[in-house]
Protein backbone atom coordinates (compact mmCIF):
# COMPACT_ATOMS: atom_id res chain seq x y z
CA UNK A 1 0.00 0.00 0.00
CA UNK A 2 1.18 3.65 -0.61
CA UNK A 3 2.97 5.33 2.42
CA UNK A 4 0.52 8.23 1.98
CA UNK A 5 -3.05 7.15 3.14
CA UNK A 6 -5.74 8.97 5.06
CA UNK A 7 -9.16 7.06 6.61
CA UNK A 8 -12.05 9.20 7.36
CA UNK A 9 -15.39 8.34 9.18
CA UNK A 10 -17.79 11.15 8.00
CA UNK A 11 -21.23 11.71 8.84
CA UNK A 12 -23.00 11.65 5.77
CA UNK A 13 -26.10 14.22 5.68
CA UNK A 14 -29.03 13.66 3.86
CA UNK A 15 -29.52 14.55 0.47
CA UNK A 16 -26.06 13.69 -0.55
CA UNK A 17 -24.84 11.17 -2.69
CA UNK A 18 -21.72 9.01 -1.34
CA UNK A 19 -20.19 9.90 -4.55
CA UNK A 20 -21.00 13.63 -4.17
CA UNK A 21 -18.82 13.10 -0.90
CA UNK A 22 -16.34 11.67 -2.24
CA UNK A 23 -16.07 14.22 -5.01
CA UNK A 24 -16.23 17.06 -2.93
CA UNK A 25 -13.46 16.21 -0.30
CA UNK A 26 -11.31 14.91 -3.54
CA UNK A 27 -11.38 18.78 -5.00
CA UNK A 28 -10.83 19.86 -1.15
CA UNK A 29 -8.27 18.13 0.29
CA UNK A 30 -6.56 17.43 -2.93
CA UNK A 31 -6.23 13.86 -2.85
CA UNK A 32 -5.93 12.08 -6.61
CA UNK A 33 -7.69 8.65 -5.37
CA UNK A 34 -10.73 8.99 -3.06
CA UNK A 35 -13.14 6.29 -2.82
CA UNK A 36 -16.05 5.39 -0.04
CA UNK A 37 -16.36 1.70 1.27
CA UNK A 38 -20.19 0.82 1.38
CA UNK A 39 -22.87 3.38 0.05
CA UNK A 40 -25.64 5.19 1.72
CA UNK A 41 -28.90 5.86 -0.21
CA UNK A 42 -29.19 9.51 -0.66
CA UNK A 43 -31.86 10.42 2.31
CA UNK A 44 -29.80 8.06 4.53
CA UNK A 45 -27.50 10.07 7.01
CA UNK A 46 -24.74 8.51 8.86
CA UNK A 47 -21.38 6.91 9.05
CA UNK A 48 -19.63 7.03 5.52
CA UNK A 49 -15.94 5.61 5.69
CA UNK A 50 -14.43 7.61 2.89
CA UNK A 51 -10.82 6.41 1.86
CA UNK A 52 -7.63 8.65 0.01
CA UNK A 53 -4.33 7.84 -1.41
CA UNK A 54 -3.06 4.06 -0.34
CA UNK A 55 -6.04 3.67 1.79
CA UNK A 56 -8.40 2.97 -1.39
CA UNK A 57 -6.41 -0.51 -1.63
CA UNK A 58 -8.25 -1.71 1.44
CA UNK A 59 -11.83 -0.76 0.57
CA UNK A 60 -12.76 -4.67 0.77
CA UNK A 61 -11.87 -4.87 4.04
CA UNK A 62 -13.63 -1.77 5.30
CA UNK A 63 -16.69 -3.06 3.35
CA UNK A 64 -16.25 -6.15 5.09
CA UNK A 65 -17.36 -4.87 8.43
CA UNK A 66 -20.19 -4.90 10.26
CA UNK A 67 -23.10 -2.46 10.02
CA UNK A 68 -25.28 -0.73 12.60
CA UNK A 69 -28.69 1.36 11.64
CA UNK A 70 -31.26 3.12 13.26
CA UNK A 71 -34.29 3.38 11.14
CA UNK A 72 -37.92 4.05 10.89
CA UNK A 73 -40.45 1.14 9.13
CA UNK A 74 -43.86 2.40 8.34
CA UNK A 75 -46.38 -0.02 7.86
CA UNK A 76 -49.36 -0.02 5.46
CA UNK A 77 -47.68 1.07 2.08
CA UNK A 78 -45.65 -0.37 -0.22
CA UNK A 79 -43.42 1.70 -3.04
CA UNK A 80 -41.43 1.23 -5.97
CA UNK A 81 -38.48 1.56 -4.14
CA UNK A 82 -39.56 -0.33 -0.47
CA UNK A 83 -38.67 3.55 1.09
CA UNK A 84 -40.70 6.70 0.99
CA UNK A 85 -38.91 7.72 -1.52
CA UNK A 86 -40.78 5.80 -4.66
CA UNK A 87 -43.86 5.83 -6.15
CA UNK A 88 -46.79 4.50 -3.71
CA UNK A 89 -48.36 1.14 -5.22
CA UNK A 90 -50.22 0.03 -2.40
CA UNK A 91 -51.60 1.46 0.80
CA UNK A 92 -53.83 -0.63 3.74
CA UNK A 93 -56.08 0.21 6.82
CA UNK A 94 -54.05 -1.82 10.03
CA UNK A 95 -56.65 -2.45 12.08
CA UNK A 96 -54.93 -5.30 14.05
CA UNK A 97 -51.70 -3.38 14.99
CA UNK A 98 -50.01 -5.08 17.77
CA UNK A 99 -46.40 -4.56 19.42
CA UNK A 100 -45.86 -8.39 20.06
CA UNK A 101 -46.75 -9.82 16.73
CA UNK A 102 -44.56 -7.29 15.58
CA UNK A 103 -41.70 -8.33 17.81
CA UNK A 104 -42.94 -12.10 17.05
CA UNK A 105 -42.32 -11.05 13.17
CA UNK A 106 -39.14 -9.43 13.76
CA UNK A 107 -37.21 -12.37 15.51
CA UNK A 108 -38.20 -14.17 11.73
CA UNK A 109 -35.38 -11.54 10.78
CA UNK A 110 -32.36 -12.65 12.85
CA UNK A 111 -29.60 -14.80 12.34
CA UNK A 112 -28.99 -15.87 8.40
CA UNK A 113 -31.68 -15.02 6.32
CA UNK A 114 -32.32 -14.79 2.63
CA UNK A 115 -33.53 -11.22 0.87
CA UNK A 116 -33.96 -10.23 -2.15
CA UNK A 117 -32.33 -6.62 -3.00
CA UNK A 118 -34.71 -3.34 -4.39
CA UNK A 119 -35.14 -3.15 -7.49
CA UNK A 120 -34.09 0.23 -7.24
CA UNK A 121 -30.21 -0.64 -5.65
CA UNK A 122 -26.81 -0.82 -7.45
CA UNK A 123 -26.89 -4.41 -7.56
CA UNK A 124 -25.56 -5.49 -11.15
CA UNK A 125 -27.77 -7.77 -13.40
CA UNK A 126 -26.31 -8.88 -16.67
CA UNK A 127 -23.79 -5.82 -15.80
CA UNK A 128 -25.94 -2.97 -15.82
CA UNK A 129 -26.84 -1.72 -12.51
CA UNK A 130 -30.54 -2.78 -11.22
CA UNK A 131 -31.36 0.80 -10.80
CA UNK A 132 -30.74 1.82 -14.27
CA UNK A 133 -33.01 -0.81 -15.43
CA UNK A 134 -35.93 0.12 -13.09
CA UNK A 135 -35.39 3.39 -14.63
CA UNK A 136 -36.13 2.60 -18.05
CA UNK A 137 -39.50 0.47 -16.85
CA UNK A 138 -38.56 -3.29 -17.36
CA UNK A 139 -38.97 -5.65 -14.97
CA UNK A 140 -35.80 -7.80 -14.16
CA UNK A 141 -35.24 -10.44 -11.52
CA UNK A 142 -32.68 -10.15 -8.52
CA UNK A 143 -31.10 -13.29 -7.26
CA UNK A 144 -32.18 -13.72 -3.29
CA UNK A 145 -28.93 -13.30 -1.42
CA UNK A 146 -27.54 -14.31 2.27
CA UNK A 147 -27.24 -11.66 4.75
CA UNK A 148 -26.56 -11.73 8.19
CA UNK A 149 -28.63 -10.08 10.87
CA UNK A 150 -27.05 -10.14 14.51
CA UNK A 151 -29.47 -7.63 16.38
CA UNK A 152 -33.33 -6.62 15.57
CA UNK A 153 -34.90 -4.47 18.53
CA UNK A 154 -37.82 -2.38 18.43
CA UNK A 155 -36.97 1.02 20.08
CA UNK A 156 -40.33 2.83 20.26
CA UNK A 157 -43.25 2.06 18.35
CA UNK A 158 -46.03 4.74 17.11
CA UNK A 159 -48.15 3.56 14.44
CA UNK A 160 -47.86 3.28 11.84
CA UNK A 161 -44.35 3.02 12.26
CA UNK A 162 -41.87 1.71 14.83
CA UNK A 163 -37.96 2.76 15.38
CA UNK A 164 -35.76 -0.08 14.89
CA UNK A 165 -31.55 -0.69 16.07
CA UNK A 166 -30.09 -3.29 13.48
CA UNK A 167 -26.74 -5.06 13.75
CA UNK A 168 -26.04 -6.58 10.09
CA UNK A 169 -23.75 -8.11 7.89
CA UNK A 170 -22.30 -6.58 4.26
CA UNK A 171 -25.17 -6.45 1.52
CA UNK A 172 -27.88 -5.95 4.03
CA UNK A 173 -30.31 -4.26 2.33
CA UNK A 174 -32.35 -2.63 5.06
CA UNK A 175 -34.82 -1.23 2.73
CA UNK A 176 -35.52 -4.89 1.74
CA UNK A 177 -36.22 -5.45 5.79
CA UNK A 178 -38.83 -3.43 5.77
CA UNK A 179 -40.60 -4.17 2.98
CA UNK A 180 -40.78 -8.03 3.53
CA UNK A 181 -41.33 -7.25 7.35
CA UNK A 182 -44.60 -5.05 6.22
CA UNK A 183 -45.46 -8.40 3.72
CA UNK A 184 -44.95 -11.09 6.79
CA UNK A 185 -47.03 -8.74 8.80
CA UNK A 186 -49.87 -8.15 5.92
CA UNK A 187 -49.83 -4.63 6.20
CA UNK A 188 -46.97 -3.82 4.11
CA UNK A 189 -43.85 -1.79 4.56
CA UNK A 190 -41.24 1.01 3.82
CA UNK A 191 -37.97 2.63 5.58
CA UNK A 192 -39.38 5.84 6.31
CA UNK A 193 -35.90 7.01 7.61
CA UNK A 194 -32.32 5.66 8.45
CA UNK A 195 -28.77 6.43 9.68
CA UNK A 196 -25.65 4.32 9.92
CA UNK A 197 -24.41 4.59 13.71
CA UNK A 198 -21.38 2.55 12.83
CA UNK A 199 -19.16 0.73 10.76
CA UNK A 200 -17.06 -2.30 12.71
CA UNK A 201 -15.66 0.14 15.45
CA UNK A 202 -16.43 3.51 13.74
CA UNK A 203 -19.17 4.71 15.66
CA UNK A 204 -21.31 7.96 14.63
CA UNK A 205 -20.36 9.59 17.61
CA UNK A 206 -16.72 10.18 16.38
CA UNK A 207 -17.50 10.63 12.87
CA UNK A 208 -17.02 14.01 11.56
CA UNK A 209 -19.10 16.28 9.89
CA UNK A 210 -18.12 17.81 5.86
CA UNK A 211 -18.22 21.39 7.77
CA UNK A 212 -15.42 20.13 9.94
CA UNK A 213 -13.44 18.41 7.74
CA UNK A 214 -13.46 21.36 5.53
CA UNK A 215 -12.64 23.96 7.89
CA UNK A 216 -9.68 21.33 9.08
CA UNK A 217 -8.30 20.95 5.17
CA UNK A 218 -5.05 21.90 5.76
CA UNK A 219 -4.95 19.09 8.03
CA UNK A 220 -6.42 16.05 6.00
CA UNK A 221 -5.39 17.63 2.65
CA UNK A 222 -2.40 15.51 0.74
CA UNK A 223 0.39 17.94 0.55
Amino acid sequence: MSSRSLILSVNKPAGWTSFDVVAKLRRALDWKRVGHAGTLDPPATGVLIVLCGGATERADEFMALPKEYHARIRFGITTTTDDLEGKVTSESEISDWSGERILSAMRGFTGEISQVPPAVSAVKVGGRRAYQAARRGERIELTPRTVRIDRFDMLDETRPEIEVLLRCSRGTYVRSIARDLGANLGWGGALAALERTAVGRFRIEHALTLDAILKRSSEFASH
